[in-house]
């Protein structure tokens, strides 16, 4: 890995360049920042919900999905055996195709629902958009984006609107508990766990974007106005972190970006970036003499040089014949995995620092358990490895922590049920 260990030193790419653990203590004191409403940039969003919990056999929720391209609506009942999904309804989220007014998406979430409202009360409503969430449990909308285009959705409560919609309807007596993906993503897979085998439980999304979630002691959220007690999840919006050591290719991605300056952690490892950082280094490489120039023609003809392109050259792989000797392969496999070993260890350092100011996963016999979804750690060959390594390392030591990974599938509608059923 000569030639490419030198070019990824030289623009602080190489894995070595983010250290988990130290990472972890300067992140854990912005986390503390956010917490105490003296934010820098994590803004640590309180989601008034209550923490780990198990649902008593025999409860139904409605549940609700709403973000990205798909929207889904079911009924999910809990018996002894888990969470059982019914009456599933998937179809392309309104706005998808064509602009519609936030009226014209509350009559359609009210009309998909329609079915369900005789088997319960309750409704756990994923909105994975930018919202903040009241003491109520509402959403009010700052903006919808992802390619959906919903007129006159700003600063709108999610909930009182469904609910609204539903009393002209004459349904009444109905309760709504709005969360977002990550949330419902920690929800729904401690739901399937035996959660006392665990000291503690975080929430992660590991694919297009990067966030987590936690459950933390209401005595470190300062910020909160009002009598609040034990502990509440928070939505820590991790993406946004600026903190992690990074370098020119990364600023080059940054700056280039539809929101330069913002969300620079998920910039450098998330599934939606990891291409465009790949494709970025490969720019640097050819200028610089490493890789021949023609290669960036070639790439330039790929239509979408994602994740899924730098995980085929992390195998070694070339599909699009981009480079033309073993030893220009050999670069590009090694810039690529380095790549995603380097996202994968800023992602440990992000549970290091949650288990920080959580002070758990102290001990083997009782590690701390990531719930965690997403394409990217789902589909690459490399990255889950490189973090179970980075995790690994870090049992080692006076301040070790343990941590186990559990891979979930589809936890959205559990875990919004789960939302709704702990909190009514």
């Amino acid at each position: 890995m000569s030639n490419a260990s030198e070019f990824l030193g030289k623009h602080s790419l190489l894995p070595q360049s983010v250290d988990p653990r130290q990472c972890s203590i300067k992140m854990a004191e912005h986390m503390r920042s956010g917490l105490e409403g003296r934010i820098v940039d994590m803004p640590m969003i309180p989601t008034y919900l209550k923490g780990i919990g198990s649902v008593v056999p025999g409860r139904n929720a409605i549940v609700i999905d709403a973000g990205g391209t798909n929207y889904r609506t079911a009924l999910a009942a809990f018996s002894p055996e888990g969470c059982h999904i019914t009456g599933l309804k998937v179809c392309r989220m309104p706005g998808t195709e064509k602009p519609v007014t936030w009226d014209e998406f509350i009559s359609f979430v009210a009309d998909s629902i329609m079915p369900f409202t005789d088997y319960s009360d309750v409704i756990g409503f994923c909105f994975s958009y930018n919202a903040d969430i009241t003491p109520e449990m509402d959403g009010i909308v700052h903006r919808i984006d992802k390619e959906v285009v919903i007129t006159g959705c700003e600063e709108q409560r999610i909930g009182r609107s469904l609910l609204a919609e539903l009393e002209k309807r004459g349904v009444h007596g109905k309760k709504v508990v709005i969360l977002n993906d990550t949330v419902a993503a920690l929800l729904g897979g401690s739901v399937k766990l035996d959660q006392e085998k665990y000291s503690d439980f975080i929430g992660m999304i590991c694919g297009t974007g990067l966030n987590t979630c936690a459950s933390v002691s209401v005595s470190q959220i300062t910020k909160l106005q009002g009598a609040f007690t034990g502990k509440m999840l928070i939505n820590l919006e991790s993406g946004t972190y600026s903190g992690i050591p990074s370098g020119d290719v990364d600023a080059t991605v940054d700056e280039h970006s539809h929101n330069p300056g913002e969300k620079l952690m998920e910039k450098m490892c998330s599934g939606a970036y990891i291409g465009e950082v790949c494709h970025t280094a490969f720019r640097f490489a050819a200028a610089e003499g490493y890789i021949p120039v023609e290669v960036l023609t070639r790439m330039d003809a790929i239509p979408h040089f994602d994740g899924a392109v730098v995980d085929s050259l992390a195998c070694g792989h070339d599909p699009f014949s981009l480079f033309d000797t073993e030893e220009e392969q050999l670069f590009a496999k090694d810039v690529a995995l380095s790549l995603f070993e380097r996202s994968a260890r800023c992602a440990a350092a992000n549970i290091l620092a949650i288990l920080n100011i959580n002070d758990t996963g102290k001990s083997p016999e009782k590690p701390a358990c990531v719930c965690a979804e997403g394409s990217l750690i789902a589909r690459s060959k490399y990255f889950l490895t490189f973090l179970q390594k980075a995790l690994k390392e870090a049992e080692e030591g006076p301040d070790a922590r343990y941590v186990e990974i559990a891979l979930g599938h589809d936890t959205t509608l559990p875990g919004s049920a789960v939302a709704a059923l702990l909190n009514t």
